[in-house]
Protein backbone atom coordinates (compact mmCIF):
# COMPACT_ATOMS: atom_id res chain seq x y z
CA UNK A 1 0.00 0.00 0.00
CA UNK A 2 1.15 3.75 -0.58
CA UNK A 3 2.04 5.81 1.87
CA UNK A 4 0.02 8.89 2.33
CA UNK A 5 2.99 10.80 0.94
CA UNK A 6 3.35 8.47 -1.46
CA UNK A 7 -0.03 8.78 -2.41
CA UNK A 8 0.28 12.80 -2.67
CA UNK A 9 3.81 12.86 -4.64
CA UNK A 10 2.14 10.44 -6.93
CA UNK A 11 -0.83 12.86 -7.54
CA UNK A 12 1.55 15.69 -8.19
CA UNK A 13 3.54 14.00 -10.57
CA UNK A 14 0.35 13.70 -12.55
CA UNK A 15 -0.44 16.83 -12.24
CA UNK A 16 3.07 18.00 -13.23
CA UNK A 17 2.82 15.50 -16.43
CA UNK A 18 -0.40 16.99 -17.58
CA UNK A 19 1.10 20.70 -17.64
CA UNK A 20 -1.69 21.30 -14.36
CA UNK A 21 0.74 21.83 -11.25
CA UNK A 22 0.32 25.27 -9.75
CA UNK A 23 2.79 27.12 -7.36
CA UNK A 24 2.74 30.23 -5.14
CA UNK A 25 4.91 32.94 -5.94
CA UNK A 26 5.87 35.15 -3.13
CA UNK A 27 5.49 39.39 -3.72
CA UNK A 28 6.94 41.62 -1.87
CA UNK A 29 5.03 44.68 -2.87
CA UNK A 30 1.57 46.24 -2.55
CA UNK A 31 -0.69 45.63 -5.06
CA UNK A 32 -0.37 48.01 -8.41
CA UNK A 33 1.01 48.11 -11.66
CA UNK A 34 4.42 46.80 -11.30
CA UNK A 35 5.12 44.05 -8.34
CA UNK A 36 8.13 42.89 -6.96
CA UNK A 37 8.73 39.24 -7.28
CA UNK A 38 11.97 37.73 -5.92
CA UNK A 39 14.43 40.35 -6.96
CA UNK A 40 12.22 40.97 -10.18
CA UNK A 41 10.44 43.76 -10.66
CA UNK A 42 7.06 43.03 -12.95
CA UNK A 43 4.52 45.26 -15.04
CA UNK A 44 1.38 43.60 -13.36
CA UNK A 45 -1.43 42.66 -15.62
CA UNK A 46 -3.08 40.11 -13.56
CA UNK A 47 -4.59 41.85 -10.89
CA UNK A 48 -8.27 42.35 -10.61
CA UNK A 49 -7.72 45.79 -8.87
CA UNK A 50 -9.45 47.29 -11.87
CA UNK A 51 -9.31 51.28 -10.26
CA UNK A 52 -6.10 50.88 -8.84
CA UNK A 53 -8.02 51.24 -5.19
CA UNK A 54 -6.16 48.46 -3.37
CA UNK A 55 -2.76 51.08 -2.23
CA UNK A 56 -5.21 53.93 -2.43
CA UNK A 57 -4.18 56.77 0.42
CA UNK A 58 -7.81 56.92 1.38
CA UNK A 59 -8.23 53.70 2.01
CA UNK A 60 -5.53 52.74 3.64
CA UNK A 61 -5.97 55.78 5.64
CA UNK A 62 -9.35 54.35 6.75
CA UNK A 63 -8.50 51.03 7.35
CA UNK A 64 -5.39 52.40 9.80
CA UNK A 65 -8.26 54.47 11.45
CA UNK A 66 -10.80 51.62 12.15
CA UNK A 67 -7.86 49.19 13.50
CA UNK A 68 -7.05 52.06 15.94
CA UNK A 69 -10.77 52.34 16.86
CA UNK A 70 -11.65 48.47 16.53
CA UNK A 71 -8.90 46.63 16.71
CA UNK A 72 -7.50 44.24 14.53
CA UNK A 73 -10.55 41.12 14.73
CA UNK A 74 -13.85 41.05 15.16
CA UNK A 75 -14.29 38.41 17.78
CA UNK A 76 -16.44 36.16 16.66
CA UNK A 77 -19.34 35.74 14.72
CA UNK A 78 -21.49 38.55 14.25
CA UNK A 79 -24.36 36.73 15.39
CA UNK A 80 -22.28 35.74 18.95
CA UNK A 81 -20.11 38.31 19.93
CA UNK A 82 -21.91 41.61 18.37
CA UNK A 83 -21.92 42.97 14.92
CA UNK A 84 -19.67 46.02 14.76
CA UNK A 85 -20.40 49.42 13.17
CA UNK A 86 -17.67 49.24 10.07
CA UNK A 87 -20.01 46.29 8.64
CA UNK A 88 -23.34 48.18 9.30
CA UNK A 89 -21.47 51.17 7.82
CA UNK A 90 -20.64 49.45 4.64
CA UNK A 91 -24.09 47.59 4.17
CA UNK A 92 -25.53 50.72 4.51
CA UNK A 93 -23.13 52.19 1.85
CA UNK A 94 -23.77 48.63 -0.24
CA UNK A 95 -27.46 48.41 -0.80
CA UNK A 96 -27.32 52.59 -1.69
CA UNK A 97 -24.65 52.26 -4.38
CA UNK A 98 -26.54 49.50 -5.54
CA UNK A 99 -29.71 51.29 -5.03
CA UNK A 100 -31.48 48.05 -3.06
CA UNK A 101 -33.33 47.75 0.16
CA UNK A 102 -30.17 45.91 1.65
CA UNK A 103 -27.23 44.56 1.62
CA UNK A 104 -25.41 41.46 3.68
CA UNK A 105 -21.26 41.61 3.59
CA UNK A 106 -19.87 38.07 3.83
CA UNK A 107 -16.02 36.98 4.51
CA UNK A 108 -15.25 36.10 0.71
CA UNK A 109 -17.63 35.91 -2.63
CA UNK A 110 -16.85 31.99 -1.97
CA UNK A 111 -18.59 32.63 1.51
CA UNK A 112 -21.51 34.46 -0.04
CA UNK A 113 -22.03 32.37 -2.75
CA UNK A 114 -22.13 29.11 -1.02
CA UNK A 115 -24.45 30.48 1.90
CA UNK A 116 -26.92 32.15 -0.33
CA UNK A 117 -27.72 29.73 -3.22
CA UNK A 118 -27.73 26.75 0.15
CA UNK A 119 -30.01 29.21 1.95
CA UNK A 120 -32.47 29.51 -0.99
CA UNK A 121 -32.26 26.04 -2.73
CA UNK A 122 -32.82 22.20 -1.92
CA UNK A 123 -33.75 18.99 -2.99
CA UNK A 124 -37.34 20.20 -4.45
CA UNK A 125 -35.44 23.24 -6.59
CA UNK A 126 -33.74 23.52 -10.08
CA UNK A 127 -30.84 25.74 -10.76
CA UNK A 128 -30.15 26.61 -14.11
CA UNK A 129 -26.08 27.47 -14.40
CA UNK A 130 -24.68 29.84 -17.46
CA UNK A 131 -21.87 27.02 -18.26
CA UNK A 132 -19.15 29.57 -17.18
CA UNK A 133 -20.07 30.76 -14.33
CA UNK A 134 -17.58 30.77 -11.05
CA UNK A 135 -16.70 27.55 -9.92
CA UNK A 136 -18.25 29.30 -6.31
CA UNK A 137 -21.26 29.23 -8.06
CA UNK A 138 -21.42 25.56 -9.69
CA UNK A 139 -19.54 24.81 -5.88
CA UNK A 140 -23.08 25.89 -4.36
CA UNK A 141 -25.47 24.50 -6.72
CA UNK A 142 -24.15 21.12 -6.21
CA UNK A 143 -23.88 21.98 -2.29
CA UNK A 144 -27.57 23.10 -2.10
CA UNK A 145 -29.18 19.34 -3.36
CA UNK A 146 -31.23 21.21 -6.13
CA UNK A 147 -31.81 19.19 -9.63
CA UNK A 148 -28.66 21.47 -11.33
CA UNK A 149 -28.80 22.11 -15.42
CA UNK A 150 -26.50 24.23 -17.14
CA UNK A 151 -27.04 26.06 -20.38
CA UNK A 152 -24.52 26.97 -23.05
CA UNK A 153 -22.69 29.97 -22.81
CA UNK A 154 -24.81 33.26 -23.02
CA UNK A 155 -27.19 30.85 -25.13
CA UNK A 156 -30.81 32.32 -24.92
CA UNK A 157 -32.17 29.58 -26.67
CA UNK A 158 -30.49 27.34 -24.74
CA UNK A 159 -31.36 29.26 -21.64
CA UNK A 160 -35.44 29.00 -22.84
CA UNK A 161 -35.47 25.19 -23.37
CA UNK A 162 -33.81 24.47 -19.77
CA UNK A 163 -36.72 26.99 -18.39
CA UNK A 164 -39.26 24.98 -20.14
CA UNK A 165 -38.65 21.65 -18.75
CA UNK A 166 -38.09 23.34 -15.47
CA UNK A 167 -41.76 24.59 -15.77
CA UNK A 168 -42.64 21.20 -17.02
CA UNK A 169 -41.66 19.04 -14.37
CA UNK A 170 -42.66 21.59 -11.19
CA UNK A 171 -46.13 21.89 -12.59
CA UNK A 172 -48.55 20.73 -11.26
CA UNK A 173 -48.14 19.60 -8.09
CA UNK A 174 -49.97 18.10 -5.28
CA UNK A 175 -51.19 20.11 -2.57
CA UNK A 176 -48.79 18.06 -0.13
CA UNK A 177 -45.92 18.63 -1.21
CA UNK A 178 -43.90 21.16 -1.06
CA UNK A 179 -43.75 24.24 -3.65
CA UNK A 180 -40.45 24.15 -6.03
CA UNK A 181 -38.48 27.14 -7.25
CA UNK A 182 -36.06 27.33 -10.55
CA UNK A 183 -33.28 29.62 -9.91
CA UNK A 184 -31.26 30.50 -13.30
CA UNK A 185 -27.69 32.55 -12.42
CA UNK A 186 -25.05 34.03 -14.24
CA UNK A 187 -22.57 36.46 -14.22
CA UNK A 188 -22.92 40.20 -15.43
CA UNK A 189 -19.11 40.11 -16.83
CA UNK A 190 -17.29 36.53 -17.15
CA UNK A 191 -13.90 36.63 -15.11
CA UNK A 192 -12.31 34.29 -18.10
CA UNK A 193 -13.53 35.56 -21.05
CA UNK A 194 -14.40 39.21 -20.12
CA UNK A 195 -17.34 39.08 -21.94
CA UNK A 196 -20.91 40.56 -20.83
CA UNK A 197 -23.83 38.51 -20.15
CA UNK A 198 -27.52 39.53 -22.07
CA UNK A 199 -29.07 40.49 -19.13
CA UNK A 200 -31.79 42.56 -20.35
CA UNK A 201 -32.96 39.03 -22.48
CA UNK A 202 -32.06 36.84 -19.65
CA UNK A 203 -34.62 38.97 -17.34
CA UNK A 204 -37.45 38.57 -19.79
CA UNK A 205 -37.01 34.66 -19.98
CA UNK A 206 -36.97 34.05 -16.03
CA UNK A 207 -39.88 36.71 -16.08
CA UNK A 208 -42.02 34.75 -18.88
CA UNK A 209 -41.21 31.53 -16.75
CA UNK A 210 -41.38 32.52 -13.41
CA UNK A 211 -37.98 31.95 -12.37
CA UNK A 212 -35.47 33.86 -9.94
CA UNK A 213 -32.82 35.30 -11.10
CA UNK A 214 -29.29 35.97 -8.84
CA UNK A 215 -25.71 37.99 -10.91
CA UNK A 216 -22.41 37.74 -9.77
CA UNK A 217 -21.52 41.21 -11.07
CA UNK A 218 -18.02 40.72 -9.36
CA UNK A 219 -15.84 41.88 -12.39
CA UNK A 220 -18.84 44.85 -13.53
CA UNK A 221 -18.64 46.64 -9.69
CA UNK A 222 -17.14 49.45 -9.80
CA UNK A 223 -15.92 49.49 -13.67
CA UNK A 224 -19.55 49.69 -15.87
CA UNK A 225 -22.10 51.87 -15.58
CA UNK A 226 -22.81 55.12 -14.14
CA UNK A 227 -20.79 55.87 -10.96
CA UNK A 228 -19.73 52.31 -11.45
CA UNK A 229 -22.89 50.73 -10.27
CA UNK A 230 -22.38 47.51 -12.86
CA UNK A 231 -23.80 46.54 -15.98
CA UNK A 232 -27.57 45.55 -14.38
CA UNK A 233 -27.99 49.25 -13.46
CA UNK A 234 -26.24 50.58 -16.65
CA UNK A 235 -29.26 47.75 -18.91
CA UNK A 236 -31.91 49.27 -15.86
CA UNK A 237 -32.66 45.53 -14.93
CA UNK A 238 -31.51 45.94 -11.00
CA UNK A 239 -34.93 45.87 -9.66
CA UNK A 240 -35.82 42.51 -11.61
CA UNK A 241 -32.97 40.57 -10.46
CA UNK A 242 -34.22 38.73 -7.09
CA UNK A 243 -30.39 38.32 -6.04
CA UNK A 244 -27.39 40.41 -6.75
CA UNK A 245 -24.14 39.31 -5.81
CA UNK A 246 -20.37 40.72 -5.62
CA UNK A 247 -16.70 41.03 -4.30
CA UNK A 248 -15.43 43.47 -2.67
CA UNK A 249 -11.91 42.24 -3.92
CA UNK A 250 -12.08 43.41 -7.17
CA UNK A 251 -12.31 47.20 -8.01
CA UNK A 252 -13.38 47.99 -4.46
CA UNK A 253 -10.15 47.37 -3.89
CA UNK A 254 -10.37 45.28 -0.35
CA UNK A 255 -11.48 41.78 0.34
CA UNK A 256 -14.95 40.46 1.13
CA UNK A 257 -18.27 39.49 -0.62
CA UNK A 258 -21.53 40.70 -0.47
CA UNK A 259 -25.29 39.89 -1.55
CA UNK A 260 -28.05 42.73 -2.22
CA UNK A 261 -31.62 42.47 -2.80
CA UNK A 262 -35.00 42.88 -0.89
CA UNK A 263 -34.34 43.56 3.14
CA UNK A 264 -36.47 40.27 3.46
CA UNK A 265 -33.46 38.28 1.50
CA UNK A 266 -31.07 39.81 3.64
CA UNK A 267 -32.97 39.16 6.81
CA UNK A 268 -33.59 35.20 5.79
CA UNK A 269 -29.89 35.13 5.20
CA UNK A 270 -28.84 36.43 8.35
CA UNK A 271 -30.83 33.04 9.73
CA UNK A 272 -30.23 31.05 7.34
CA UNK A 273 -26.93 31.52 5.36
CA UNK A 274 -24.47 29.13 6.62
CA UNK A 275 -21.15 30.37 6.00
CA UNK A 276 -22.67 33.68 7.71
CA UNK A 277 -23.71 31.94 10.45
CA UNK A 278 -20.74 29.86 11.95
CA UNK A 279 -17.72 32.33 10.14
CA UNK A 280 -15.87 34.91 12.31
CA UNK A 281 -16.68 38.20 10.84
CA UNK A 282 -14.11 39.82 8.59
CA UNK A 283 -11.15 41.96 10.02
CA UNK A 284 -12.86 45.10 10.68
CA UNK A 285 -10.61 47.24 8.94
CA UNK A 286 -11.26 45.57 5.43
CA UNK A 287 -15.00 46.68 6.20
CA UNK A 288 -14.34 50.42 6.63
CA UNK A 289 -11.58 50.60 4.21
CA UNK A 290 -14.48 48.84 1.12
CA UNK A 291 -17.13 51.48 2.62
CA UNK A 292 -14.05 54.38 1.59
CA UNK A 293 -13.61 52.08 -1.95
CA UNK A 294 -17.27 52.70 -2.57
CA UNK A 295 -17.57 56.27 -2.04
CA UNK A 296 -14.53 56.80 -4.06
CA UNK A 297 -15.89 54.65 -7.15
CA UNK A 298 -18.80 57.22 -7.65
CA UNK A 299 -16.92 60.00 -6.87
CA UNK A 300 -15.32 62.62 -9.81
CA UNK A 301 -12.09 60.42 -8.99
CA UNK A 302 -13.60 57.23 -9.84
CA UNK A 303 -14.93 58.95 -12.78
CA UNK A 304 -11.50 59.71 -14.20
CA UNK A 305 -10.10 56.02 -13.53
CA UNK A 306 -12.98 54.53 -15.00
CA UNK A 307 -12.13 56.46 -17.95
CA UNK A 308 -8.17 55.67 -17.80
CA UNK A 309 -9.05 52.24 -17.51
CA UNK A 310 -10.99 52.14 -21.25
CA UNK A 311 -8.54 54.49 -22.93
CA UNK A 312 -5.57 51.97 -21.72
CA UNK A 313 -8.05 49.40 -23.16
CA UNK A 314 -8.63 50.90 -26.61
CA UNK A 315 -4.69 51.68 -26.65
CA UNK A 316 -3.67 48.08 -26.50
CA UNK A 317 -6.95 46.92 -28.83
CA UNK A 318 -5.54 49.47 -30.85
CA UNK A 319 -1.90 48.07 -31.11
CA UNK A 320 -2.42 44.76 -31.10
CA UNK A 321 -2.11 42.96 -34.59
CA UNK A 322 -4.75 40.44 -33.59
CA UNK A 323 -7.59 42.15 -32.34
CA UNK A 324 -8.52 39.83 -28.62
CA UNK A 325 -10.62 42.12 -26.79
CA UNK A 326 -14.03 43.12 -27.26
CA UNK A 327 -13.60 46.29 -25.22
CA UNK A 328 -16.80 45.07 -22.71
CA UNK A 329 -14.36 45.40 -19.07
CA UNK A 330 -11.23 45.51 -17.95
CA UNK A 331 -9.89 41.17 -19.02
CA UNK A 332 -8.59 40.69 -22.04
CA UNK A 333 -8.45 36.79 -22.78
CA UNK A 334 -5.15 35.21 -24.79
CA UNK A 335 -6.76 31.88 -25.69
CA UNK A 336 -3.94 29.84 -26.72
CA UNK A 337 -5.56 26.00 -26.26
CA UNK A 338 -2.58 23.81 -25.02
CA UNK A 339 -1.83 24.31 -21.47
CA UNK A 340 2.37 23.71 -22.13
CA UNK A 341 1.63 26.60 -24.56
CA UNK A 342 -0.02 29.09 -21.99
CA UNK A 343 2.82 28.20 -19.46
CA UNK A 344 5.14 28.66 -22.23
CA UNK A 345 3.87 32.12 -23.16
CA UNK A 346 3.56 33.61 -19.16
CA UNK A 347 7.23 32.44 -18.67
CA UNK A 348 8.35 34.25 -21.97
CA UNK A 349 6.32 37.28 -20.46
CA UNK A 350 8.42 37.00 -16.86
CA UNK A 351 11.90 37.14 -19.04
CA UNK A 352 10.46 40.21 -20.32
CA UNK A 353 9.89 41.71 -16.87
CA UNK A 354 5.91 41.41 -17.45
CA UNK A 355 3.76 39.51 -14.96
CA UNK A 356 0.62 37.86 -16.66
CA UNK A 357 -0.37 34.32 -15.73
CA UNK A 358 -1.22 31.25 -17.60
CA UNK A 359 -5.11 30.19 -16.83
CA UNK A 360 -5.93 26.34 -17.02
CA UNK A 361 -8.13 24.06 -16.29
CA UNK A 362 -10.02 23.33 -14.12
CA UNK A 363 -10.33 27.22 -13.82
CA UNK A 364 -11.21 26.65 -17.96
CA UNK A 365 -12.42 24.09 -20.11
CA UNK A 366 -9.30 21.87 -21.38
CA UNK A 367 -8.48 23.12 -24.42
CA UNK A 368 -8.67 26.61 -22.98
CA UNK A 369 -6.07 27.52 -21.43
CA UNK A 370 -5.11 31.40 -22.40
CA UNK A 371 -2.98 34.26 -20.54
CA UNK A 372 -5.55 36.23 -18.50
CA UNK A 373 -4.68 39.66 -19.02
CA UNK A 374 -6.44 42.70 -16.85
CA UNK A 375 -5.70 46.55 -16.97
CA UNK A 376 -5.58 48.96 -14.24
CA UNK A 377 -6.09 52.87 -14.52
CA UNK A 378 -2.69 52.74 -12.98
CA UNK A 379 -1.10 51.52 -15.93
CA UNK A 380 0.05 54.09 -18.35
CA UNK A 381 0.23 54.38 -22.28
CA UNK A 382 3.76 53.16 -22.05
CA UNK A 383 3.26 49.86 -19.72
CA UNK A 384 0.55 49.22 -22.61
CA UNK A 385 3.56 49.78 -25.66
CA UNK A 386 5.41 47.41 -23.69
CA UNK A 387 2.77 45.08 -23.19
CA UNK A 388 1.13 44.84 -26.92
CA UNK A 389 4.77 44.36 -28.18
CA UNK A 390 5.44 41.55 -25.70
CA UNK A 391 1.68 39.67 -27.18
CA UNK A 392 2.33 40.50 -30.69
CA UNK A 393 5.30 38.55 -30.32
CA UNK A 394 3.02 35.62 -28.67
CA UNK A 395 -0.08 35.94 -31.14
CA UNK A 396 2.04 36.79 -34.40
CA UNK A 397 4.95 34.87 -33.74
CA UNK A 398 8.18 35.43 -36.25
CA UNK A 399 8.56 31.88 -38.29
Amino acid sequence: MYSFTDELNRRLADLRAQNLFRELRRVDSAQGSHLKLGNQTLLNFSSNDYLGLANHPALKATAVEAVDKFGAGAGASRLISGSLAPFHELEDALADFKQTEAALTFSTGFAAAIGTITALLGKNDIIILDKLVHACIVDAARQSGAKLRVFAHNDLDDLEDKLRWAEAVQSPKPKAQSRSHTLVITESIFSMDGDAAPLREIVLLKEKYGAWLMVDEAHATGVIGKKGRGLAAELRVSDQIEIQMGTLGKALGTSGGYICGRRELIEYLVNRARSFIFSTAPVPAAAAAATAGIKLVQSTEGETRRAILFARLTELNSKLKTQISKLQSAIVPLILGDEAKAINAAASLREQNIYAPAIRYPTVARGAARLRITLTATHTAEDISVLARALDQIVNPVS
